[in-house]
This record gives C-alpha cells, sequence and structure tokens, in this order.
C-alpha cells in the first residue's frame, strides 16, 4: 500500500477530532474512578482494551503488504502504551488527583523536547509560547496540593515523559513517506490494544486468581462506564490521535490534547458535582486558549505533513 497525498482541507479536521479527543478523556478519570470501584487496574485495563482488540480485529487487514519490520515497530508503540498505562494507573493511586492533573500536563512541555531529540524538528516560537500557557494553565486547574514528592508523583511524571515519547514515536513510525508503505491508523489501534490486553492480562495472572466480573445485571453502571471506555476513550480517541499524527506535528497535538484537564473539570462539575473554584477555572481557559493557538495559521503540521529540519536549521 503506498501513502496518498495528504489533503490540505483534513488538518482543521484533525484539529477538531483531536480536541474531541481531549473532552472525552478529560471524561475518562472520573468513569475510570468509578468503575475501579468495582474491579482492580489490571483487570479493568484488560477488559477495556481486549474488548477493543476484538471489535477491530477486522481493521487488522490494514497490516498486508506492511513490511514485518513495521509490524514490529507498531507492536513497541503498544508497549509504549501499556507502560504509559500502568504508570497513570498506579500513580494516581499513590498520589493526590490535583498533582496528578498537573504532572500528566507536563506532556505537552516534554514532547518539543522528544521532538527535536528524535524527529530532529526544532520548536518554532509560537510552539514555546502555547506550552507556556498551557504549563501555566495547567498549574491554576491542579491548584495547591499539600504534600512532598512521594511514589505517585514519580510514576505520574513518568505516565508524562512516556505520552510525550509515543507521541513522537507514533509520529516517527506513521510519517507518510514517498513511496512507503503506511499503515491505517484503525489497524495501529488494533494492534496497540492488543498488546496492552495482553501485557495487562499477564500482570493480572502473575499476581493470582482474578476476581470475579460485576455481574451485568447487578452492577449496570461497571458494564455502562466499561462501554464508554471502550467505545469514546479507546476506540475514538486513539484512531482519532494516530489519524491526527498523520497529518500535523507532535508538539501541535500534544497541545491540542492539553486541553483535557479543562474538560475534565467540566465533566467533574456537570457530572460528579466536584467544586471548582475561579483559579481553576482560569487555569481551564488558559488552557483551551493554549489549544486554540496550537490550530492558528503558522503553527507546523498546517496544510499537510510538517516539514522536518535539522538541528541546526533555521527556521522562518
Amino acid at each position: 500500500m503506498v501513502s496518498s497525498p495528504p489533503v490540505r482541507g483534513l488538518p482543521w479536521v484533525s484539529d477538531a477530532l483531536l480536541l474531541a479527543v481531549a473532552a472525552v478523556w478529560g471524561t475518562s478519570y472520573g468513569v475510570m474512578k468509578t468503575a475501579l470501584a468495582f474491579h482492580p487496574v489490571l483487570g479493568l485495563l484488560a477488559l477495556r482494551f481486549g474488548l477493543t482488540f476484538v471489535l477491530l480485529l477486522p481493521a487488522l487487514r490494514g497490516l498486508r503488504g506492511v513490511p514485518a519490520a513495521l509490524r514490529w515497530r507498531i507492536a513497541g508503540l503498544g508497549g509504549l502504551l501499556l507502560a504509559v498505562f500502568l504508570c497513570e494507573s498506579y500513580g494516581v493511586l499513590h498520589t493526590q488527583a490535583a498533582r496528578a492533573a498537573f504532572l500528566i500536563s507536563l506532556c505537552v512541555v516534554f514532547t518539543p523536547l522528544v521532538e527535536w531529540a528524535l524527529l530532529r524538528r526544532r520548536p518554532a516560537g509560537r510552539e514555546w509560547a502555547a506550552v507556556a500557557v498551557s504549563l501555566l494553565g495547567a498549574a491554576l486547574l491542579a491548584g495547591d496540593a499539600a504534600g512532598g514528592f512521594g511514589l505517585g508523583d514519580a510514576l505520574v511524571l513518568g505516565a508524562a515523559l512516556l505520552r510525550a515519547l509515543m507521541v513522537c514515536c507514533t509520529r516517527r513510525v506513521l510519517a507518510p513517506d514517498a513511496g512507503a508503505a503506511v499503515p491505517p491508523a484503525l489497524a495501529v489501534t488494533a494492534v496497540q490494544s492488543g498488546v496492552v490486553a495482553v501485557g495487562c492480562a499477564v500482570l493480572a495472572t502473575l499476581q493470582g486468581p482474578w476476581p470475579a466480573l460485576p455481574s451485568p445485571s447487578g452492577e449496570p453502571l461497571f458494564w455502562a462506564c466499561l462501554a464508554w471506555l471502550v467505545g469514546a476513550c479507546t476506540l475514538f480517541a486513539f484512531f482519532a490521535q494516530n489519524a491526527g499524527l498523520q497529518r500535523s506535528t507532535p508538539t501541535r497535538v500534544a497541545l491540542l490534547m492539553g486541553s483535557e484537564p479543562a474538560f475534565g473539570a467540566l465533566f467533574a462539575v456537570a457530572v460528579l458535582g466536584e467544586p471548582v473554584g475561579p483559579r481553576a477555572w482560569t487555569g481551564g481557559a488558559l488552557i483551551v486558549a493554549a489549544a486554540l493557538l496550537a490550530t492558528v495559521r503558522g503553527m507546523p503540521g498546517r496544510g499537510g505533513a510538517p516539514v522536518v529540519r535539522p538541528a541546526g536549521s533555521s527556521r522562518s
């Protein structure tokens, strides 16, 4: 399969999809927390990504004609995703939610640095400005949290760094080079889901016997949460993210996805009834502003695939 040239009208669609992903993932913390009241972390992750893999089995046909080396690299992306979810899930269990939200948002700071190191694309001044605004908004949204830097903080910080690494590695694997086979985003999502499901299942088995699943009739809330996590937070979200990475730069994607904490605050107020003060709303507004700044003309990724420049080259 030969990659097709990028369509100029699609980057705007990708931006809208990525913002929708941020909104969906903003709900995932509350939904995941609700589901974890019925089932442990590893079992829930295995179910979530196992069901996703089964639903996406037909998409694996898109890997026909893809070289074996590229298939292994895609599987490696699944390994990175597994590491992200393990660090993030267990980190949140051992730290305050406010601290976790701030540390996870550092992904938007790590991404330009990782992209510069791996892809040799020097971040533009506007990108650094958007990163700074996003980081300030995340700090305000997180608020003040007491306590020192502990194990949970280290795990969440590791998850943020792994997120940045995964975004850049995904861009490297899926970049549409002339004459090269480009795997469909759904096929990549299927492989990633399979790797995460198998990894979590193996780890859960090593821990001991699996706990019984909640009854569909007795605990419908658990299954409703699982359906949302599979359909919206996994199937749609990772497909849209992978599709967006084929037409944009990792830093641009990270900034758009950086609006996730603001949407999470809206979900917490509207659905979970959690109080959010003026400081947090100000932070959320800054994060959304940073995401909008990432979509204005002149940012890398507009009009198709970005130009990857050597580290020492100048930028217009």
